[in-house]
């Protein structure tokens, strides 16, 4: 896949390096198209590092404005006030205006990522609208500080790989729970579980990236683990608000990803701080199983769950997965093992059984590589 990266004079121009190394990184070829105004902020040189290839600063007899117009996607980032203007009326008077020009005669897809004053911002609001009628994609910036500022450079691949994506979950409707619940003892301590959510975020991301508009409901969460600004969001603490969520969302969606860790058990809550000096006997209830409802609120929806367990053989955590799997009435289940070595909770790797009416055995991989598996089968089953 190649991406041809338009950098303009923005402020925000010093994050392109980054962005550029990081879109390689994800197996993109990258070319740069830069302004005399981003040439001010930085040396095309540092892009020419950043991607191996050459900056175009000017059109020359090697017509590079029709040269690069048909290829995967041409990213705008950072996107000014003028070049967002400029394109809506198309006008061509810059190498970066004409080659959008160009692109947009092929139907080239076009990604434009605002940065610039908040003020500035308002007043093209106009240029905008009107350029996403006729299918030009745009990332929100974040706005703080009275400035629309560059978004994380981690959304930006994100949009761009689902933009250059094979599709397969396109006009589907994925909810992702992800996290772990917190159920409280106290009002200042409670009981809960070491999941990251870092596994239910890659499979949100991998949903995404396929066409799907992606809901997450989260419960705690690692702190380095961000979810991307252009999904939604839910964001619960307790069992009993998990539950409430996807009671109220799991009518409105095609697919649910119960990957969140929800606690097994709910405590009877003080109602004051319980003193440290005396001894305490907790009395565990045990809380519903969330996933075994989830088809009662939405019976068409195609629902994935995980199964964990503990220092376990593969035939009985396969036995373990198919209980579940018929108990809840899920499509496909996860199983894994959190005993093994470098798969437990807030690790960034998994090893893995995917189980439907096959059983496929994931030796441990990244928890990229499994929810494109996972992601990857569920296309597979509901094509």
């Amino acid at each position: 896949m190649r991406v041809i990266l338009c950098v303009t004079g923005s402020v925000a121009a010093v994050e392109t390096v980054k962005l550029a190394r990081e879109l390689k990184r994800k197996g993109f070829q990258v070319k740069c198209f830069m302004s005399d105004g981003a040439c001010d902020i930085i040396n095309p040189y540092a892009l020419e590092f950043a991607t191996g290839n050459k900056v175009v600063t000017k059109l020359t007899g090697d017509i590079e404005h029709v040269k690069y117009a048909n290829e995967d996607l041409i990213l705008v980032a950072p996107a000014t006030a003028n070049v967002i203007s400029k394109f809506t009326y198309k006008i061509a008077d810059n190498p970066i205006n004409t080659l959008l020009v160009t692109a947009s005669g092929y139907e080239t897809p076009i990604i434009f990522v605002p940065s610039m004053h908040q003020s500035m911002y308002r007043v093209v609001d106009e240029n905008i609208q009107k350029l996403k009628s006729e299918g030009v994609m745009f990332i929100e910036p974040k706005e703080e500080e009275n400035k629309a500022k560059f978004p994380s450079i981690d959304d930006v691949v994100l949009q761009v790989q689902k933009a250059t994506s094979s599709d397969g979950l396109n006009g589907q409707k994925v909810l992702v729970s992800a996290g772990g619940t917190y159920e409280d003892i106290d009002p200042i301590r409670g009981i809960t579980n070491r999941s990251s959510g870092k596994m239910g975020l890659e499979l949100a991301k991998e949903a995404f990236r396929r066409g799907a508009e992606v809901t997450m409901v989260t419960g705690r969460m690692d702190i380095d683990v961000d979810v991307p600004k252009v999904f939604n969001k839910i964001k619960i603490e307790s069992t009993q608000d998990m539950q409430n969520a996807l009671k109220e969302n799991l009518t409105d969606h095609d697919i649910f990803i119960s990957a969140a860790a929800v606690s097994d058990f709910t405590v009877e809550k003080a109602g004051s701080k319980i003193s440290s000096s005396d001894e305490v006997t907790l009395k565990l209830k045990p809380a519903p199983k969330i996933i075994n409802q989830a088809k009662k609120y939405n019976p068409n929806l195609f629902l994935v769950g995980f199964k964990a367990e503990y220092d376990v053989s593969q035939d009985d955590l396969v036995e373990s997965a198919k209980l579940r799997m018929k108990e809840s009435g899920a499509d496909l289940m996860v199983a894994n093992d959190v005993a093994v070595e470098g798969a437990g909770f807030g690790s960034d790797q998994n090893k893995v059984l995917i189980v439907d009416d096959e059983v496929l055995d994931v030796p441990l991989s990244t928890k990229e590589e499994i929810a494109s598996l996972v992601i990857g089968r569920i296309v597979e089953k509901i094509l």
